[in-house]
């Protein structure tokens, strides 16, 4: 079983791609069967054993008082300023943000450009990875913890350009699910910008708690978030309860393992105000802004029943195919012969 150390700062992308094709031969179970071509176990110890002789070298080279060549791990830092933020945020390299981001405020006239802009990019590239199953769980915080670092040096800046006395765009109750204690943070400080209040529960909130807060509060919109499977029926429960409670505030959905056919099959059904599934930080603002004009949340609400019905008409149809459980038995994949 593979085990990654999500404490480097390598990406899956990142692996040359013969050191990688050894790793998935074995992995795979690859082994050339007969023939003079040698098995990806001694194929990845001579791949091993070689990245050793090279390690060995430089160590002995430095102990001997040689020179190295610069690293090319420092190349990135010859790209634009762009270039830099989206690097430093991907892989989670906070060493140099005070610096890029000072160069950036001459560039941006407005600090939130920076966030919404490079940024954002940065964010979106990383739920691109995470999808595709190239960056891990653990990467994905650290990023997240950058992301806030960034965030918190422009801070400053941000609330120096805001207009005194401006009206709040709308109070947002916040809060990751009771069961899952990871903190990616990214839409309070997209919303925040954008001058929405914001009431965040943090991690491991249970239902009771965010449902009593946020009648109490009064909000106008709840986010919910959740990086693992059980986050999932513990959305539907904060959803029937606020159904139970006869509330009517509009609940964004996101997190990695939420979805947009999930939302429509078991979170919309139990509750009867709208329910949206958000794919990435940067659609809350938008999103939040139609919820909050009475004449966009009603075409919104619209576009979300249709959309919701049509998933699950869908889904029906593809259960309706379903194969018996003996024919499915039959039809098992046949690793050996």
């Amino acid at each position: 079983m593979g085990i990654v150390n999500p404490a480097t700062q390598v990406l899956y992308s990142d692996i040359p791609d013969d050191v990688l094709t050894a790793i998935d031969d074995v992995l795979l179970n690859r082994t050339p069967r007969g023939g003079s071509e040698i098995s990806a176990t001694e194929r990845l110890i001579e791949i091993a054993a070689r990245i050793k002789e090279e390690k060995d070298a430089e160590k002995e080279a430095l102990k001997n008082g040689g020179v190295l060549s610069k690293s090319s791990a420092d190349d990135w830092r010859n790209g634009t300023v762009e270039e830099r933020l989206k690097h430093a945020l991907v892989k989670g390299v906070g060493d140099y943000l005070e610096v890029d981001l000072d160069e950036a405020t001459k560039l941006y006239d407005n600090p939130v450009k920076i966030i919404e802009g490079p940024l954002m990019d940065a964010m979106n590239t990383v739920g691109e990875l995470f999808g595709s199953g190239k960056m891990f769980l653990p990467q994905v915080v650290k990023t997240a913890r950058t992301m806030k670092k960034a965030v918190g040096i422009l801070q400053p800046l941000i609330e120096a350009s805001r207009s005194e006395g401006a009206q709040k765009a709308g109070k947002v109750l916040l809060a990751t699910v009771k069961g899952d204690v990871h903190d990616i943070g990214i839409v309070s400080v997209i919303l925040a910008c954008n001058n929405y209040e914001i009431i965040d529960l943090g991690v491991m909130v249970p239902t009771e708690t965010i449902v009593d807060k946020a009648i109490e509060e009064k909000v106008d919109i709840i986010g919910l978030s959740g990086l693992i499977t059980p986050s999932l029926e513990e959305m539907v429960n904060v959803a029937r309860a606020l159904e139970e409670r006869g509330a009517n505030i509009p609940i964004m959905i996101g997190g990695a393992t939420t979805s947009e056919l999930h939302t429509a099959l078991k979170i919309a059904p139990v509750y009867h105000g709208p329910v949206l599934w958000m794919k990435d930080a940067s659609q809350n603002v938008i999103a939040s802004a139609r919820l909050l004009n009475p004449a966009t949340r009603a075409e919104l609400t619209d576009e979300l029943d249709k959309k919701y019905a049509e998933l699950r008409s869908e889904q029906s149809d593809e259960k309706s195919g379903m194969v018996s459980l003996e024919e499915a038995r039959q039809r098992k994949p046949k690793y050996f012969e």
